[in-house]
């Protein structure tokens, strides 16, 4: 099995023509998920993937759950915590940075998850009625 960096996927996934070294790695990365029977995707890594996708290159939330699902359906690619990915995504396309939900989840089994200057975090969460709370401590 091989695990694959953020850089690996994103080749994958977006076409540079402008760029002749994107171009070359593109296949390289094309190879790789093609071509090897096992691979290995880091949680951190879908988690830089989306600051990538969207930083970078102007992904939406759909384009990314989209680039995500396809990875997903390939039958040789196993991604680490594929639920709390799945559930993180759903929310992602209700209106939370993706980020975001991801730490909601890992901090299920806590009463509250306090942020200092995330008011809109705090108020989408609370209007998708997530867990568990996000609070902004008073100043």
């Amino acid at each position: 099995m091989i695990a694959l960096d953020t850089n690996i996927l994103a080749r994958f996934y977006v076409a540079d023509p402008a760029d002749p070294e994107a171009a070359r790695q593109r296949k390289i990365a094309y190879r790789l998920l093609s071509e090897s029977p096992r691979v290995f995707v880091p949680l951190t890594v879908i988690l830089e993937l989306e600051w990538v996708l969207r930083a970078f290159y102007g992904f939406v939330a759909e384009d990314f759950v989209r680039v995500v699902k396809h990875l997903l359906g390939l039958p040789n690619v196993s991604v680490e915590e594929w639920p709390r990915i799945a559930d993180a995504l759903a929310w992602h396309t209700e209106g939370l940075d993706f980020a975001d939900a991801l730490h909601l989840l890992a901090s299920s089994h806590c009463a509250e998850f306090v942020s200092f200057d995330d008011r809109r975090f705090a108020r989408r969460a609370k209007r998708l009625g997530v867990k568990p709370a996000v609070v902004v401590p008073a100043r």
